[in-house]
């Protein structure tokens, strides 16, 4: 913290003056406005970030330069990214579990608390934030943390864009963006194809997006905007997750099993949402959000036959259908008070997820990789209402305080359809739970010096365990029906920071605590099926640190941007617990393992590091970017048996932009781990085999070319 401290302070005495590198928020208020004075750690990644020489692919591109954020991607397009907020979400097997997502204010993150990424689209991004600590709790159950990204408005007149990517391992994108303003209405449509071989053996994949906004000007107090997006993915393989031995001899080998069961997934979700603004009077507005969607999606799972012809196996191919929908409404009053500003929002959330989630062999007869017969046939519902309300005061020059409680309520329905003829553990059964919290958060920020504010938060949260989470009581199924004896995970998490804004520069350092209770941890896995548990506690304290900084711009040497961002997070148990190791694993089981206190918990990181820098000479259009990224080892398992070592790569890219007349002209191209350093990208969590690691590519190599016509 001493050398922080001294770089603050030394950007104090040289630059002072006022911050003009400080972004506008809207996460943690729900109200535009800057982060520079909020009691909270939220950055945000803008445009130019995200898509300038960026393969526009997956969110691990920008979210690496976020501290405190640990975002891997996989290599593995039939799995979602690895993406965890101080330590939240690292354990997640399917998805992202304890951290909410956001699309213009439509959760991708359903009431269970499970979350997917797939049908955010990059290419029509405008920015993204990412909120961490307490504020969180904010946006209900799983929230250790917030991702919201917005989608761009058309600019006045019409504007076409079309961009063509060309990569290592036969990788291509496509995507065809038309944007504008009438004046009436503001329009976003925008559609794109992406596809590769994959670095791996076993690892093409192909995506198709579509991404629209519409947002209509009813009247000078009012607006109506629709958001409508698409996410296909025809074919996926899975080259699954590789041993310590098998990354050793050839880390593009697919896993084990992999080809022969023919291991794959695809899915396609549909969603459509809408959010309405009235200005009531001169201190209230209005909002209000719907939305509604559809997700299918079918895996082929590499489990072998002899384990699925077991009477109580659900089978090796899981195929879910998931329909939902949602609302949140919410009224904003702003106000003066004497000398200082009040502001209040009140609202209430409810969603709705109904799921068929049906089980088949993986293969028929002497066939492998194709679906078999019915196994599996259960109808889930999960319901949340939740009720929120926060307060901003700003009395004066010198203090802010920030202050709110939500209130959540999470039912978890579970309903077996298969006849009790098809199976020995099928049996009619209901089940279901119900999960409850009162999570208050509050904050005060003192602003010491004009360009420097001290802040200190404190707040609770909670985490539900999600329907994969309760889906299994045994690994050997002897056991039928809903995990409900799961408990939720409550934290208390405090954070306190420090900001400082100059001309040139802009520093954020925050210290974080949080304290789980009954974290939730994989009991046993086996045969596909892992059973959950609540451990105790855990414990995670870190420090976060960012400076950002732009010099020249003065148009003769070009412009220099420096982005800097460290994390360090010590995540350990507080008291040992027992899993299975073998068969049977349920009451009476003797064949335990016993995880001791202290052990790091798996998939986090304790130091985390980013540096990039920028040179932009924009007389002719030329800018390059270095980039440095650095993650300390991990581990893959509760009990630190197996790690995926540290590492450190090197980014580049450069190119050329144009403008003449009425077009816009940009080719770049991209280097990505240039000095070809092996390394594993990210684990597979507890993986029952072993097999754990995912590595990562060598030297790649991207061509970028984009073209828009301007009215």
């Amino acid at each position: 913290m001493s050398l922080a401290l001294a770089i603050v302070m030394l950007i104090t005495k040289v630059y002072g003056g006022e911050s003009v590198l400080v972004p506008v928020v809207i996460s943690g208020t729900r109200v535009a406005q800057s982060s520079f004075d909020l009691p909270l750690s939220v950055d945000r990644i803008d445009q130019r970030q995200i898509q300038l020489g960026q393969p526009q692919v997956n969110l691990s591109e920008t979210l690496l330069s976020v501290p405190g954020v640990s975002a891997q991607s996989r290599q593995n397009y039939a799995q979602d990214l690895q993406i965890s907020i101080r330590g939240f979400g690292a354990r997640s097997g399917f998805g992202v579990r304890g951290v909410r997502l956001y699309a213009d204010g439509i959760p991708g993150t359903m009431p269970d608390g499970q979350g997917q990424f797939s049908h955010f689209d990059l290419g029509s991004t405008d920015h993204i934030e990412v909120l961490r600590g307490p504020f969180s709790a904010l946006y209900g159950n799983s929230s250790g943390g917030v991702i919201a990204i917005f989608t761009e408005d058309g600019k006045p007149g019409n504007t076409v864009d079309g961009t063509a990517e060309l990569g290592s391992f036969a990788t291509r994108r496509y995507s065809l963006k038309d944007a504008g303003d009438t004046g009436v209405v503001n329009y976003l449509i925008d559609a794109a194809h992406f596809e590769t071989e994959g670095y791996r053996n076993h690892g093409a994949a192909e995506r198709n997006n579509a991404n629209a906004k519409l947002r209509f000007a009813l009247s000078e107090t009012s607006k109506l905007t629709v958001i409508a997006n698409a996410v296909e993915t025809p074919f996926v393989q899975d080259p699954l997750g590789l041993t310590q031995t098998q990354l050793a001899l050839d880390p593009t080998q697919a896993g084990t099993n992999a080809i022969a069961y023919s291991t794959r997934k695809r899915l396609s979700q549909e969603q459509l949402g809408a959010t309405y603004e009235q200005a009531l009077n001169a201190s209230d507005t209005l909002v209000a959000s719907v939305y509604a969607g559809q997700r299918s999606t079918t895996q082929y799972q590499a489990i072998l036959a002899k384990a699925e012809t077991l009477a109580s196996h659900p089978g090796g191919v899981i195929d879910l259908s998931r329909h939902y929908r949602g609302l949140d409404v919410h009224v904003i009053d702003a106000r003066t008070v004497g000398a200082g500003s009040l502001t209040t929002t009140a609202g209430l959330s409810a969603d709705d997820l109904r799921e068929a989630r049906r089980g088949f062999l993986n293969f028929s007869g002497t066939t492998l990789g194709v679906e078999g017969a019915l196994r599996r046939n259960e109808a889930n519902h999960v319901y949340d209402f939740d009720q929120y309300l926060q307060v901003q005061w700003d009395p004066n020059s010198h203090w802010l305080m920030l202050a709110g409680v939500r209130h959540s309520l999470v039912d978890v329905e579970s309903h077996n359809v298969l006849p009790a003829t098809l199976s020995a553990s099928s049996a009619a059964r209901d089940s279901g739970t119900r999960y409850s919290a009162v999570n208050p958060v509050a904050g005060i920020t003192f602003r010491a010096r004009r360009n420097l504010n001290l802040y200190i938060a404190y707040g609770k949260g909670f985490e539900t365990p999600t329907l994969n989470d309760l889906a299994y009581r045994s690994a050997d199924g002897s056991l039928p029906g809903l995990n409900v004896g799961l408990k939720p995970a409550r934290s208390d998490n405090g954070e306190i920071g420090l900001k400082l804004g100059s001309e040139y520069a802009r520093v954020n350092i925050a210290a974080f605590n949080v304290n789980t209770h009954d974290e939730l941890a994989v009991l046993s896995s086996s045969g596909g099926r892992s059973v959950y548990q609540n451990i105790g506690d855990t414990r995670r304290r870190g420090l976060e640190f960012a400076l950002d900084s732009a010099w020249g711009g003065d148009g003769r040497h070009g412009a220099i941007s420096t982005r800097l961002a460290y994390s360090y997070i010590h995540a350990v148990t507080a008291q040992s617990y027992k899993t299975c190791i073998g068969l049977p694993c349920g009451p009476g089981a003797i064949n335990t393992g016993t995880v001791g206190a202290g052990r790091y918990l798996p998939a986090i990181p304790m130091n985390s590091l980013y540096a990039g820098a920028t040179w932009a000479y924009t007389p002719v259009g030329l800018s390059a970017t270095l980039e440095l990224q650095s993650r300390a080892q991990i581990y893959a398992d509760d009990r630190n048996s197996a790690a995926a070592s540290g590492y450190w790569v090197a980014n580049i890219r450069a190119g050329f932009e144009q403008t003449a007349r009425h077009w816009r002209i940009s080719e770049f191209i991209r280097l990505d781990n240039i000095a070809d350093r092996a390394y594993v990208g990210s684990v597979i969590v507890n993986e029952s085999n072993s097999r754990f690691f995912e590595p990562a590519p060598g030297r790649t190599a991207y061509v970028m070319f984009n073209a828009a016509r301007l009215n």
